[in-house]
């Protein structure tokens, strides 16, 4: 430990290498990230060949050894700040300051943001959160990053960093941030016991260059406001790392980690995702789409063979003494399946639905037809605005909502008045070849749910399923007519966009 940072009163996260990245494997695992044994074996020797004198080139080491998808690395990110930290313990140098030194802090942080330099905005999230991030009482204290950016406010930076570059002041020479961001008192050293020492001298010159530019002739106004934008965010960032290192060290790495690391976008639970998790969604859409494209087309290269014709087996045998050699098969020439999907668009359950309409849109090359029907009351079809619409479900959701009839004279959900309405005018889209999939909690608002118009869907249908985001713990309470539902129709959980991909493989006809 570095003469920068003093003792931590709890417990590093595991005693020594192995323990360490054992359980940073099974944090990993616990946010749904699939490693196995050889995987781990590989991450050790990743970590035997590279050594530990540098903790990026092992970060990169550890995330190919054992990371299959970009998605998953934001989760990998969060988890390897917990399991292999930059630093231990607090600060030294953030001790004899006080949060009244906010103004002459916001100097320092201003002038690392227009240089750019990275080794500086470490240092300053660290002495963030030591001044400004700390609650409670001695012996029962912690460290919050919302307070810490709350009380700081670096967002607030923006107009500031760009006049002073357009003035060719402070913050737009480029060279100052190193200088500037030295006095964050003391250096880190790397917290599992590397050599690398990250001292007073570390950052010194490390804004000569990288800010070098920002306000200068060939970068326009907005292009310079977007990345400092990215560089505030990004030093937001630091600082809920450093604040659950800080709190890790108290409380427990393994707590940390299954409590304060945002989930992977595939795990987002539909229900409660915020704006940011749905646009991060977003970008599921197309590589899960083809991924499942893919599986579909395997299966239906697998039912193509068809089963064994027993009779024409053995009487192809009889030429090789009753030994079954050539087996003869029954062909199966699967014709592509259509699709229904009759969407409730109602509150919350809106973002689950239109991520899955925008989903099997993308999939539309699989099936010979897709229609897709979108009701809060009453029903009306979609299928044009899903095909023509972004790649946006919340854009979906607000098109849907201004230019179909989805309601009546209330604009509550009724499942009961939609799937009636739907058995009375678009019941012919249902056929023999159909699969029909219902998207919805089945809570009826009260209303009557009825039963009779789904058995009549039921009837026509090849297959029906309802994909239900609630958990099955709450299937019945309330206003809940998912029970009702259940017994007429295989009905299925699906919370997150990684059950949705499951689901879809497994329940679609091929």
């Amino acid at each position: 430990m570095s003469a920068g940072a003093r003792g931590a009163s709890g417990t590093t996260p595991a005693s020594t290498l192995p323990d360490r990245l054992t359980a940073f494997v099974r944090a990993l695992r616990g946010h749904g990230i699939r490693i196995g044994p050889g995987e781990t074996v590989d991450a050790a020797a990743v970590l035997e060949v590279l050594g530990l004198t540098d903790r990026e080139r092992i970060r990169e080491g550890l995330a190919a050894a054992l990371l299959r998808a970009d998605r998953q690395r934001a989760v990998f990110d969060a988890a390897f700040e917990l399991y292999f930290p930059l630093g231990v313990g607090e600060l030294a140098g953030a001790r004899g300051a006080s949060a009244g030194d906010r103004d002459e802090f916001r100097e320092r942080l201003a002038a690392a943001l227009a240089a750019n330099d990275t080794a500086a905005l470490t240092r300053l999230a660290a002495e963030a959160v030591e001044l400004f991030g700390r609650y409670g009482s001695p012996g029962s204290d912690g460290w919050s990053a919302h307070q810490t950016l709350d009380r700081l406010r670096p967002q607030t930076l923006l107009a500031r960093i760009l006049a002073d570059a357009r003035a060719g002041g402070p913050g737009g020479s480029g060279g100052g941030a190193g200088e500037s961001g030295g006095g964050a008192g003391g250096g880190f050293r790397m917290g599992f016991g590397g050599g690398l020492d990250l001292g007073s001298g570390a950052g010194a010159g490390a804004g000569g260059g990288s800010g070098a530019g920002l306000g200068a002739g060939g970068f326009t106004e907005r292009l310079d406001a977007d990345e400092i934008r990215r560089r505030i965010e990004d030093f937001r960032d630091r600082v809920r790392t450093e604040a659950r290192r800080r709190v890790a060290e108290r409380r427990g790495a393994e707590m940390i980690a299954e409590r304060g690391i945002a989930p992977s976008a595939d795990q987002v639970d539909f229900l409660v995702a915020s704006r940011e998790q749905l646009v991060e969604l977003r970008r599921t859409v197309q590589p899960l789409a083809r991924k499942l494209a893919t599986r579909l087309a395997a299966r239906r290269r697998r039912a193509a063979r068809g089963q064994i014709d027993i009779r024409r087996t053995l009487r192809r045998s009889l030429s090789t003494g009753g030994v079954p050699l050539r087996p003869a098969y029954r062909r199966h020439r699967p014709a592509r399946p259509e699709i229904v999907l009759l969407c409730d668009v109602s509150g919350s359950v809106a973002g689950f639905a239109n991520f899955t309409m925008l989903l099997v849109q993308a999939m539309r090359d699989q099936f010979s037809k897709v229609r897709v029907y979108a009701f809060v009351n009453r029903v009306d079809e979609v299928t044009g605005l899903v095909t023509t619409g972004q790649a946006d479900p919340a854009e979906l959701g607000r098109r849907i909502a201004t230019e179909a009839a989805i309601t009546g004279w209330h604009g509550s959900s009724d499942y009961g008045a939609a799937l009636g309405e739907f058995v009375e005018r678009h019941l012919d889209a249902v056929g023999p070849r159909t699969s029909v999939i219902v998207l919805g909690d089945a809570r009826t608002n009260g209303f009557d749910p009825n039963a009779e118009a789904l058995r009549r869907i039921v009837a026509r249908a090849r297959r029906v399923h309802w994909l239900n985001p609630e958990t099955p713990s709450t299937w019945g309470i309330g206003d809940s007519a998912a029970p009702v539902y259940a017994e007429i129709v295989d009905m299925h959980t699906c919370r997150n966009a990684r059950r949705l991909g499951e689901l879809v493989t497994r329940l679609l006809p091929v």
